[in-house]
């Protein structure tokens, strides 16, 4: 984990949730106060609206009554026109009433009501400015009983008169027969108005004479008019409250949306759970049943809470008062107090980390600059980075210590392998002596004619010269990630494989002398024009098993390997002088890493000290490393003519070997290996040919 991220990390981890948790209280909290609000709410609505619903009926009962009463007490009023200014005197006592009439037992019917001046009464409009009307039926033997309507203004006076013979009979309708039945001040059901044309409830009174039931005193309120007063007595906007009968059909809601039809003079209520809003449906799904306690629900993603309270037994119906609010209603200024306060957490948050995030660069920049030095010193590449300054006294104390560290390793890795200095600072072992067998891949190179350029040249452009030559080697075998042993004068030991282990050590030492070979040619071309003699370099390769390790003692030990396969090395280096080859490989590498170099053989030696022969190889180019190394088509040729010339000096053939290499003479004069070959065959008895053996 880097400095500043984990401050700023550890910043957010403990400022954060403490900000989120006192925004889930403070939400928790509001959300506990609104609905309890709600619920007190609905709870005191609830009982206010049934308080005031019995309120809009009791005066309307009280004025029933009093029309009874009379009616009882005065028997042959309500049989004269003159009852018809009582009856207008109670029509305007309350907007709910929409009619006042009196039934009479033998059919007699006395009538104030409100007149639509846009429906047609006895098949036509009334009279311009029309708002009331007078209306008798008085019974006539043999003859159908004539309907009158009186049209009356808003002072009462008369604009006009309809007569029309009628079938209407009060005795028949639904609020005399229920009258008559419960003998009783009674709410009727839900019924079509004849009179009206318009859908509603009765509340009517009998009233007796000697016992005998003289007629039936009623007012008339349409569902229109019950469902504006809940449309006007919301608890908040989007409550929606409703009006139901005992089976749970509805009779007036807040919404004013029509809830019945009338079919043939029958009256049909739609039931709560089929209306139009699922709302309503769902919340009724989900009421108590046996009691009337709050309850809440969720629909479409807000939360509601809903209550259903029966009206009491003295009303009269078994109506009930449905009551649906969103809680959102009650939540709607805490949640903006809420998303304001988390608004303005956040910003104080991210001004918050801003201000860590500089106090933590100061910190944390220095350091990070100091952890980017201790990391090129581990990988050891690089140049020194600048010196640090900070204001902070441990960090620069730090800074200095590794500005030292810095300077010791980069003078430690100038004279042990780089690899091995990696490896040391990556296992964090300590230096110790011994070592292990590895099969590797061991590299010899040596400067041609270094002994003669020596005496011929300044020891200072001398010294000049062959530092360029080593820093070309060290540069090709640090790119192919060989392990530099040691300078030998002007010799260099290298190996490929230790201390890090290379599955492709022989391919990458062969394609690191390749590049010594181009290296030397773009030195040699500028010493050439300068008027300085070229520098040729001579190169061995073979893989063996060495013994690789700290050999030495404890006060002084070098890294190094040490076995036959390091003298075999070191031999092929010298006996490229024997054959006029820069690159001479052995047969353990061309086996190992054969596919991708060009190479042709050159003759099979000994070595001292063994029986077999050692095929050997000049290695001209390789493939797939870069254009440069790649070999020309004369380079191949050469290659395959060389091949074929071996090929019959294995197989003992010496007389065609012979005339093989002086045909590649021929093609290729200046070719040292064929014509090192074609002398040795023409010059010794092929019978007592014997393999040329390698020494220092």
């Amino acid at each position: 984990m880097r400095l500043r991220p984990s401050i700023l990390t550890l910043f957010i981890l403990l400022t954060v949730p403490v900000f989120f948790a006192i925004v889930a209280v403070n939400y928790v909290s509001n959300e506990k106060i609104a609905r309890d609000n709600a619920d007190e709410l609905i709870g005191r609505f609830s009982v206010e609206a049934i308080e005031n619903i019995q309120h809009l009926f009791n005066p309307i009962k009280s004025l029933v009554r009093s029309a009874a009463a009379i009616g009882a007490e005065q028997p042959g009023f309500f049989e004269e026109n003159r009852s018809l200014k009582y009856l207008f005197s109670i029509l305007q006592h309350s907007d709910r009433i929409i009619s006042m009439y009196v039934g009479l037992n033998d059919g007699s019917f006395r009538q104030a009501r409100q007149i639509d001046p846009a429906v047609e009464i006895q098949g036509k409009l009334p009279p311009p400015g029309t708002r009331y009307a007078d209306r008798w039926i008085a019974p006539q033997r043999g003859s159908a009983p004539i309907d009158h309507y009186l049209f009356l203004d808003a002072d009462r006076k008369e604009l006009g008169i309809s007569e029309q013979t009628t079938s209407y009979d009060p005795r028949a309708r639904l609020w005399y027969r229920t009258a008559q039945q419960s003998r009783e001040l009674s709410v009727s059901d839900v019924d079509v108005f004849a009179t009206l044309g318009l859908v509603g409830f009765t509340v009517g009174a009998p009233f007796y004479v000697d016992g005998t039931l003289r007629g039936v005193a009623a007012a008339d309120i349409t569902l229109d008019g019950l469902s504006n007063y809940l449309a006007e007595r919301k608890i908040s906007p989007g409550t929606q409250s409703y009006i139901l009968d005992h089976q749970g059909r509805v009779i007036a809601n807040s919404e004013r949306v029509r809830t019945y039809a009338s079919h043939n003079g029958r009256v049909e209520l739609q039931h709560i759970t089929s209306l139009g809003d699922e709302l309503p449906a769902i919340a009724f799904s989900f009421r108590p049943r046996g009691n009337e306690k709050m309850f809440s629900f969720a629909h479409g993603g807000q939360d509601y809470v809903a209550r259903l309270a029966t009206l009491p037994p003295e009303f009269g119906k078994r109506w009930q008062l449905f009551v649906i609010t969103p809680l959102a209603d009650f939540t709607s200024a805490f949640d903006e107090q809420n998303k304001r306060l988390a608004l303005f957490g956040a910003i104080a948050i991210v001004i918050q980390i801003c201000i860590i995030y500089f106090l933590s660069s100061v910190v944390s920049t220095p350091l990070e600059r100091l952890a980017l030095k201790v990391t090129n010193i581990q990988d050891l590449e690089g140049d020194n980075l600048p010196p640090l300054k900070s204001p902070i006294r441990e960090v620069a104390v730090l800074a200095r210590a590794i500005d030292t560290l810095d300077s010791a390793v980069k003078s430690f890795a100038a004279f042990v392998p780089v690899g091995l200095v990696r490896q040391l600072l990556d296992s964090e072992q300590r230096l110790v002596l011994g070592g292990h067998s590895r099969f590797l891949t061991i590299f010899f190179s040596d400067l041609e004619g270094f002994s003669t350029l020596s005496e011929e040249v300044p020891s200072q452009e001398l010294l000049l010269r062959v530092s360029a030559y080593l820093g070309v080697v060290t540069h090709a075998v640090n790119m192919e990630h060989g392990t530099i042993d040691k300078f030998i004068g002007d010799g260099v030991m290298a190996f490929w494989g230790a201390p890090a282990l290379l599955e492709d050590h022989a391919q990458r030492s062969c394609f690191a002398a390749l590049r010594i070979r181009e290296g030397m040619k773009e030195l040699n071309a500028n010493w050439e024009a300068d008027g300085k003699k070229p520098l040729n370099v001579r190169i061995g390769i073979h893989s063996d098993a060495v013994l690789v390790g700290n050999i030495g003692s404890k006060e002084r030990m070098s890294y190094t390997v040490m076995g036959d396969g390091v003298n075999i090395a070191a031999r092929l280096e010298g006996i490229n002088k024997e054959y006029g080859t820069g690159i001479c490989i052995s047969h353990a590498v061309f086996k190992e890493a054969g596919e991708r170099l060009c190479v042709r053989p050159i003759d099979d030696v000994t070595v001292k000290g063994r029986r077999s022969k050692i095929p050997i190889y000049e290695l001209v180019g390789a493939y797939g490393i870069g254009p440069e190394f790649e070999p020309d088509q004369a380079t191949v040729r050469l290659c395959k003519l060389t091949r074929t010339a071996y090929s019959a000096l294995v197989a003992e053939d010496y007389a065609t070997a012979l005339a093989r290499y002086q045909e590649i003479l021929v093609e290729y004069p200046g070719d040292p290996v064929a014509r090192t070959m074609a002398t040795r065959l023409a010059a010794i008895d092929p019978s007592r040919l014997v393999p040329l053996q390698m020494s220092r």
